[in-house]
């Protein structure tokens, strides 16, 4: 099993579930921490959902690091994994993230929920801000009349502001209009809701 055929369902998966709801944006490989870490896939509507795959030919080696990561700006995390990774993944993640298995049936892969999650309980403001383009710093910044003094500032002194300053539930509903809204994402031009990544 590779990680395209774990891909492949998930993404029929996830049509299946948002094909009638235009409020909802799918982006493979998105990328946080300015690029330095990316997800397989987000889904972006009321939160912002983090989808991890792990194929039979995949190891574990980075999985700590990134549920490090994972955990700071997704409101939602799911590990998508063979069989053969689940134990030692359940055992690496936290609670709060869903598991599910990917079978092989036949041709086909099976998605089989291995345990529901919850919302995090620990998201980080300034990673959050972090997601932002400068024009979006700036466009929220002065939607919420802070951005005087700050336009010719850089933009971790304006990430910094946007976080200290609004409140978590003001600051994700910034972030999430401003992924869902974003015209050209690493230049490719939008033709429907799946792009490429964020950074």
């Amino acid at each position: 099993m590779r990680d395209s055929d774990i891909r492949k369902a998930v993404k029929a998966w996830l049509e299946q579930d948002y094909a009638d709801d235009p409020s909802t944006r799918i982006v493979e490989e998105m990328g946080i921490w300015n690029g330095s870490a990316r997800v397989d896939i987000a889904v972006i509507n009321g939160e912002l959902h983090g989808i991890e795959l792990k194929s039979a030919k995949d190891t574990l080696e980075r999985l700590q690091n990134q549920a490090d990561l994972y955990n700071q700006v997704f409101d939602r995390v799911t590990l998508v994994a063979d069989r053969r990774h689940i134990e030692k993944a359940i055992s690496m993640i936290p609670q709060w993230w869903d598991v599910v298995c990917a079978v092989v049936d036949g041709d086909a892969i099976r998605l089989q929920h291995q345990r529901t999650g919850s919302s995090n309980p620990g998201l980080s403001k300034i990673q959050l801000a972090r997601l932002l383009w400068r024009a979006e710093l700036i466009d929220a910044l002065d939607k919420h009349k802070l951005i005087r003094g700050y336009r010719s500032k850089s933009n971790e002194i304006l990430a910094a502001r946007l976080a200290k300053e609004l409140t978590l539930q003001e600051l994700t509903l910034e972030v999430r209009g401003a992924l869902k809204s974003r015209e050209m994402w690493l230049g490719q031009t939008i033709s429907d809701k799946t792009e490429m990544s964020v950074s």
